[in-house]
């Protein structure tokens, strides 16, 4: 494939950060993006609505359409699928953004702190996916795209902060799952590719911006370097690319990319890398 000029981009928690990046770099082919979100109004600390975001991706040269969307609505999702399709006509890819977190103990955690993160990340990954699938199978060349790192049961990812560290797996666990579930099986139907992306570097978004000390977020990457990966991705051959763990620096190198300074926060200072690696 050349690019996603036409192809409709469906990204949950696409208001800022990894996911409004993505919206940006499909944008920029011509695709057209579904930008999902909470967020429709100016938020006093965070930046970014799906409405700014819709606004960005129409200037970048896609068409756009935002859709108001919590998570761990069910019926919600159902509805923002359909709003797509009627839009768009169908989905040629969906990128499971959206994520909650919260670096707490055990001891720390209260219950409805792991049950958003729960119902955020793999519950959500689950269901978007699930109600996207039918769409996708009529696709060209469909992707489920999971932000979610490569699965690894060292305890020390999951000591210092247990119900996050399950709820991310969670979603790892749905793509390894789905990807050979979907995968062709010699009846004709379409293969789905369907693929975890993770970033080898924290990456400044607002989730760590408030969840690290600021010399963290000046030893990241920006976001441009997950979405710049996520296009190579997305442009490979659903029929053969599916069941993988992928780290953006790793795509994007062997894509041909060799200045990732150009990524950098500060050039220059060394990277902190990201958890689950």
């Amino acid at each position: 494939m050349s690019g996603l000029r036409d192809k409709v981009i469906f990204i949950t928690g696409s208001s800022r950060g990894i996911g409004r990046e993505i919206a940006l770099r499909c944008a920029r082919d011509g695709a057209k993006v579904v930008i999902t979100g909470k967020t429709v109004e100016a938020h006093a600390k965070l930046p970014g609505t799906i409405h700014s975001v819709a606004e960005e991706v129409l200037q970048a040269g896609g068409q756009a359409l935002a859709i108001q969307l919590d998570v761990r609505d069910e019926q919600a999702i159902q509805a923002a699928v359909a709003q797509t399709v009627a839009q768009f006509g169908g989905i040629d890819v969906l990128v499971n953004n959206a994520s909650a977190i919260s670096l707490s103990g055990t001891l720390e955690t209260p219950a409805k702190k792991l049950d958003l993160m729960w119902d955020v990340n793999m519950r959500a990954t689950f269901l978007v996916s699930q109600a996207c699938i039918p769409h996708l199978k009529r696709a060209a060349n469909p992707h489920i795209l999971t932000l979610s790192p490569p699965l690894n049961l060292d305890a020390k990812w999951f000591a210092p902060h247990v119900a996050y560290s399950i709820s991310k797996y969670g979603m790892s666990l749905c793509a390894l799952g789905m990807a050979k579930e979907f995968a062709a099986d010699g009846s004709g139907a379409k293969c789905i590719g369907v693929n975890c992306l993770w970033p080898r570097t924290t990456i400044a978004t607002s989730a760590i911006e408030f969840n690290f000390p600021e010399a963290i977020l000046r030893a990241s990457r920006k976001p441009a370097i997950v979405a710049d990966a996520a296009h190579a991705i997305l442009l490979r051959d659903s029929g053969t690319c599916s069941g993988f763990f992928f780290i953006d620096e790793e795509v994007l190198r062997a894509s041909g990319v060799k200045d990732f300074e150009q990524y950098a926060v500060s050039p220059g200072e060394r990277l902190y890398n990201d958890l689950f690696l």
